[in-house]
């Protein structure tokens, strides 16, 4: 997984909208292999496969690399390919332990987590995430459970503000619960463009530019796949799981995100951090892939055993 779809974008590299070889860049390339230093012999998890794009990499520099996702097309678009050195587990990267326990592995040397939603998944407007195509409002990457759209059509309005407040860290969420509870009221709020379209009216002062639906959007894809959740229980898997001298690399994208994994990293009894600041995309890099603007890596590593 990679790039979170709420970072603005300019309208000529609009993420919705960019060509599949832009779309599945995978951030900060460099910064991971350095991060992560893949080499033969080296075990490293990729918990948020996605598109594959880092896990490439980590092949190429000679890793073996068990990639894992929850989401059963993008398992089935990598399996496809068939890659030397690569594993595939189907869960969510929260539950990195039984999973790797199953497959009778207790210790890897490296474990990344690119958090958010993949790039395939934006570029498919089908599956619900993007605020410019309309599609059947879902946003469930392991499609099953609850949907963006069971969430905005059953929620009290005061549970409604207070998600679109808390993860999509919005000002107005009031005033948008409100007037999507006044909308639902005719009839169900079943598709993408509909819920957008009912936020751009009730936003106050809109105009061309960042569209206002983005913060609303981030909210509720983050609460139907539980991602803060399943962000706090990873990272406590890779703690668990991490050989001595074993690194682990967080790509954030945004400030939720990054507060999480900063605060587990200097509370780890484990963990050291390698990064004081998070690392974040050269200029040169956000030129040729806007997605990665707002990525942030962070590093940590388990102290070698004394010898």
């Amino acid at each position: 997984m990679t790039q979170d779809p709420t970072a603005p974008t300019p309208p000529a590299a609009n993420p919705e909208t960019a060509t599949p070889a832009l779309s599945h860049l995978p951030v900060l390339p460099q910064e991971v292999l350095e991060a992560l230093q893949p080499a033969p012999g080296r075990l490293i998890v990729d918990g948020t496969l996605g598109g594959a794009g880092h896990t490439r990499l980590l092949l190429e520099r000679g890793a073996e690399v068990i990639g894992i996702d929850q989401d059963p097309y993008a398992l089935e678009r990598v399996q496809a390919e068939n890659l030397p050195g690569l594993r595939t587990l189907r869960g969510n990267f929260r539950d990195m332990p039984a999973l790797l326990a199953g497959a009778g592995i207790t210790q890897v040397d490296g474990i990344l987590l690119d958090i958010g939603v993949s790039s395939f998944q934006l570029d498919d407007a089908e599956r619900g995430f993007s605020y410019h195509s309309e599609a059947a409002l879902n946003m469930r990457m392991s499609q099953s459970g609850p949907s963006a759209a069971d969430l905005v059509n059953r929620l009290e309005e005061a549970e409604l503000a207070a998600l679109i407040y808390e993860y999509g860290e919005e000002k107005h969420s009031r005033r948008l619960a409100r007037a999507i509870v006044a909308a639902r009221q005719s009839a169900p709020i079943e598709t993408t463009t509909a819920l957008a379209d009912i936020i751009k009216r009730a936003y106050p002062g809109f105009a061309k530019g960042i569209h206002p639906a983005r913060r609303t959007f981030q909210a509720l894809r983050i609460a139907v796949n539980d991602e803060l959740g399943a962000l706090r229980d990873g990272l406590q898997g890779a703690e668990a799981l991490l050989a001595p001298g074993g690194r682990l690399a967080v790509i954030s994208f945004h400030s939720l995100e990054d507060r999480i994994v900063k605060r587990f990293l200097l509370g780890s009894s484990r963990l050291t951090p390698l990064t004081k600041r998070p690392i974040v995309a050269s200029e040169e890099e956000q030129a040729g892939n806007p997605r990665s603007r707002s990525a942030k890596l962070r590093v940590a590593e388990v102290a070698e055993a004394p010898a």
